[in-house]
């Protein structure tokens, strides 16, 4: 398309989870529901339409082994944006990947800054690893150097007890989220585990990650307080194959892990039901692969989430949530173009027929 061209977007477009409309025009990278004046140049796409999809736990720049290099943050970035996501919450990594702000071919990224984790208690090459004592100096210069967003380690593996602990003491993550929160960030946790749950939640924080840890007796803490959870389930698979790999090492850990994983559907649906604010993660960059956010709306719906509340986890209300617009008159035109309705089947996310970025289209 040239810079003065005018794509046109027919069919069916799904504004909102009950504002569905017959076209948008995208003029000057930005919506419009009025037909503009005097168009000539019009390129029609044709199908239905949605806001570009939000991964809430991604990991650009990030993989296995730590930090990489911006040509395999680059290949990142292009395959979750051809797999339809637009919007990342980069939840966690020690790369600078500010330079693909200026790429109006990538996804955008609201990041979290660093992971902050305990000394020797997460994953080597990813965390800041520090003591209590340094957490609300850390919080601090993460959140000025993050888009809104601190990430901590709320658990992990702690060797001499074999299993997972919390890492912070309950008056180092009270300080700490208030001070992310005298600095206008927001607060998110990566956690397993029960244990950690109840003093990060009464702390303040304002979301947790993973949240398999989350039982009966959490979720009317969780409920009262409008803490989000971010489920990443498509990594929640995977916790079969981490137990068998520590079982002769941690058994009690192993255990634990199996365990979590076996009721994760039921601890998904439990939140919804309650009224927990559920929204879609892959936990893409670390062991995953990027890319797989149709595969996690999925894994919501199999979890007992109707298909619409887990569209709107990865759209409309992804996209409220962390104050980005969706297809709004004058918004960015970031959106994707289906074949069939994704409202009755959500497997369609995994083929998008057209995704137009920035108002061009892009894949």
């Amino acid at each position: 398309m040239s810079d003065g061209a005018v794509l046109h977007v027919k069919g069916r477009v799904l504004a909102g989870p009950d504002d569905v409309r017959d076209e948008l025009w995208v003029v000057g990278g930005r919506i419009s529901y009025d037909r503009p004046a005097g168009a000539r140049d019009v390129r029609t796409v044709t199908g239905w339409a949605l806001p570009g999809l939000v991964d809430a736990h991604c990991h650009v720049g990030l993989d296995a082994h730590g930090p990489v290099d911006a040509e395999t943050a680059e290949k990142q970035a292009l395959t979750d944006r051809d797999a339809g996501t637009l919007l990342v919450r980069d939840a966690g990594s020690p790369s600078d990947t500010r330079w693909i702000d200026d790429r109006a071919d990538l996804p955008k990224i609201i990041r979290a800054g660093r992971h902050i984790a305990r000394t020797r208690r997460y994953i080597r090459n990813y965390a800041w690893e520090i003591e209590p004592d340094d957490l609300v100096a850390y919080v601090a210069q993460e959140a000025r150097r993050g888009d809104g967003w601190v990430k901590l380690v709320g658990d992990w593996i702690d060797r001499d007890l074999g299993d997972l602990a919390p890492c912070w003491p309950r008056e180092a993550v009270e300080a700490a989220i208030a001070e992310a929160h005298r600095l206008g960030a927001r607060v998110t946790a990566h956690c397993f585990a029960e244990s950690s749950l109840r003093d990060l939640v009464e702390a303040g924080i304002d979301c947790v990650e993973h949240a398999t840890g989350l039982s009966e007796d959490l979720i009317p803490l969780f409920a009262e307080r409008g803490v989000a959870i971010v489920p990443t389930l498509v990594n929640i698979a995977t916790f079969p194959k981490l137990a068998e790999g520590g079982e002769k090492k941690f058994p009690r850990w192993s255990a634990h892990m199996r365990r979590l994983h076996e009721r994760r559907y039921d601890t998904v649906r439990g939140a919804y039901d309650a009224g927990i604010p559920v929204y879609v993660g892959t936990d893409a960059g670390g062991s995953l692969a990027h890319g797989l956010v149709a595969e996690e709306v999925a894994e919501l719906v199999a979890a007992g989430i109707p298909p619409l509340a887990a569209l709107s986890a990865t759209t409309w209300g992804a996209r409220a949530w962390l104050g980005r617009p969706g297809l709004q008159e004058g918004a960015p035109a970031d959106l994707v173009v289906y074949e069939a309705d994704p409202r009755a089947d959500v497997r369609v996310l995994a083929a998008p027929r057209r995704v137009v970025l920035n108002g061009r289209v892009v894949g």
